[in-house]
Parts: C-alpha cells; sequence; structure tokens
C-alpha cells in the first residue's frame, strides 16, 4: 500500500514550508520617510533650524572676512604676485577639506559621477569656477576690499541678467526694480573711489560675473535627477579639476613660483603662517563648508535670491 504524499514531503526542496521546522524571525527595520533619507545628515545634531541657520551664516561670515583679508595682505601689501598660484592652492585645499568632511567626517554621503556626459558637465563648471576665483583674486592687488565686496553685491543682478539670456526665464517686475539701486549705488561708488583702478574694477566686475553665470549653467546642466549633487560632493568634483586647469596656468604665466613661495617663506616666517591661514581659511570654512550659498538648495538649484555673495566662499 503506498503512502499518500502530504504537502510536506512533496515540497521538502523548500525548508520553509515544512510546520515542523523553526521558521527564523529576521528584524527588518523600518524604512525611514523620504524627508529623513533625503537630509543627506544636515542637521546630525537636531538642531533648531533657527539656530543652524544662524550658524552657517555667521561661519560663512568670518571665513568669508578671512579669506578676503589674507588674500589682500598676500596680494597687495605683501607684494606676492601670483594670484593664479595662489588660487591653485585654495582649490587643492578646497578638496583636501571637502574628502576629509565626506568621507572621515561622513557630514553627507558621497556621490560618485554616473557618467561621461555628467563628468564633462562638472568640468565646463570648473571653467568657469577658474575664471570667477582667479578674477577675484586678481582684483585685490588693485581694489580695496570694501570696494571689491560692494561690487560683489551686483552678483543677483548678473544672475537675472543671464538667466533672461540663456533660459528665458524671467523675473517679477520688483526683482528688477530692487536690484537697480544696487547697480546705481555701485556706479556712484565707482566715481568716488579714490582707490579707483579700472583694470581691477574690470576683473573684478568678470568676477562677479562668472559666480552669476557658473549659477545659471549649473542649473542647466545638472537637471536631471540622477545628475544632481549635493554642493559639497560638487566641490569635491569641481576643486581638483579647477586646479589642473590653472596649474599650465600658472606655469606659464607665473613661471617657477612654486620655488618663489618657498624661498619667501623660509626668508619671512609671516608669510609662511599666513599662507597655511590661507589654505585653512579659505579652503575649510569659505571653500566648501557654507558653498550652500553659492549653490542654492545644496542640490546644484541655484536662485538668484541666494547669490548675494560678495565672494568669500569662492575667493
Amino acid at each position: 500500500m503506498v503512502e499518500a504524499q502530504t504537502w510536506t514531503t512533496r515540497r521538502m526542496s523548500n525548508p520553509r514550508l515544512d510546520t515542523s521546522t523553526t521558521d527564523q524571525v529576521l528584524d527588518i527595520p523600518p524604512t525611514p520617510p523620504g524627508e529623513l533619507r533625503n537630509s543627506f545628515g544636515s542637521n546630525p545634531n537636531n538642531l533648531s533650524p533657527t539656530l543652524l541657520t544662524a550658524l552657517i551664516i555667521s561661519s560663512w561670515y568670518l571665513s568669508n572676512i578671512g579669506v578676503l583679508l589674507l588674500n589682500k595682505y598676500l596680494l597687495s601689501f605683501y607684494g606676492y604676485r601670483f594670484p593664479i598660484f595662489l588660487t591653485m592652492l585654495h582649490m587643492l585645499s578646497c578638496a583636501a577639506y571637502s574628502y576629509a568632511s565626506i568621507n572621515f567626517l561622513e557630514l553627507v554621503p558621497l556621490q560618485h559621477i554616473h557618467s561621461k556626459k555628467q563628468f564633462l558637465k562638472i568640468f565646463a563648471l570648473s571653467a568657469i569656477f577658474c575664471f570667477s576665483v582667479v578674477c577675484g583674486n586678481t582684483s585685490l592687488r588693485y581694489l580695496p576690499v570694501s570696494f571689491n565686496q560692494a561690487i560683489g553685491a551686483t552678483t543677483p543682478f548678473f544672475t537675472a541678467i543671464f538667466a533672461f539670456l540663456i533660459t528665458c526665464k524671467k523675473e517679477t517686475g520688483e526683482v528688477y526694480l530692487a536690484l537697480l539701486p544696487v547697480v546705481f549705488g555701485i556706479v556712484v561708488a565707482s566715481n568716488s573711489e579714490p582707490l579707483f583702478h579700472l583694470f581691477g574694477f574690470l576683473v573684478c566686475v568678470g568676477s562677479t560675473a562668472g559666480r552669476a553665470l557658473k549659477s545659471v549653467v549649473q542649473g542647466i546642466l545638472l537637471t536631471s535627477e540622477a545628475e544632481k549633487l549635493h554642493s559639497m560632493n560638487l566641490l569635491l568634483y569641481m576643486a581638483p579639476l579647477a586646479a589642473m586647469i590653472l596649474l599650465p596656468f600658472t606655469l606659464y604665466i607665473e613661471g617657477n613660483v612654486l620655488a618663489l613661495t618657498i624661498e619667501k617663506a623660509k626668508a619671512h616666517e609671516c608669510f609662511d603662517a599666513a599662507g597655511v591661514g590661507e589654505c585653512q581659511g579659505g579652503g575649510g570654512g569659505g571653500g566648501f563648508g557654507f558653498d550652500l550659498q553659492e549653490s542654492g538648495d545644496g542640490y546644484g538649484n541655484g536662485r538668484v535670491r541666494n547669490h548675494h555673495n560678495g565672494g568669500g566662499a569662492l575667493q
């Protein structure tokens, strides 16, 4: 007499259907909500939004002032006539601080470049980035810091102009009317500035326009969800590319600048201290930590209202 097959004997190949064995229960953690998954560690200590914003703005202002004064001291008072090499050092320090913040401090998750097309877009942004920062540092040789910052206040005006010319995006009439007094004030200040220098004024305007152009181009190039990068990740990739772009220019225009820099550092201890301060202040606080002021919402979406940037984060 043949024994009838049971469900268990017919499906012995799948032990989970055997009721005689003890099932293992896996403790699967719940999926976090979208707000938490997209926060990218922006508030790890659960600080209040008001306090966090105040800390970010205060740190950005301090780093802004510090890097501008150090640049002015090195380029104008100390006689360090190598703005391109100084900018390249700045870019390298930005890359180092960004790498440490992402990979060691884990302030934000690391994002990778997924395609050649995305890499070329970031390379284009790096070229505009180089132009803006080099022009800003060069202008400090000829203009006082206060006048340099006054010209930088016209960044929203250039952003609105470039957005209209490139994307045909129009702002409201109130926005354009609010920007006109800023431009008129720069015209008045330029006419009455005792230390006005035409070349310094032109390169400073070029730096301001470059920042605005980068904002608009960044919004165009990195539009898809797959290509959007957090501002700290974007700076991590842009800064080394910018340094590589600047290297041939500094070797061709400024010569053997590295040997001259080492010679000055050996002859003057204060120069060495100022150079270290430049890398730490400019590359650390101004260069990457608060580059959100330049990137808008932190994912490459620049906005006109976020570009009242005197250049501290980028110069």
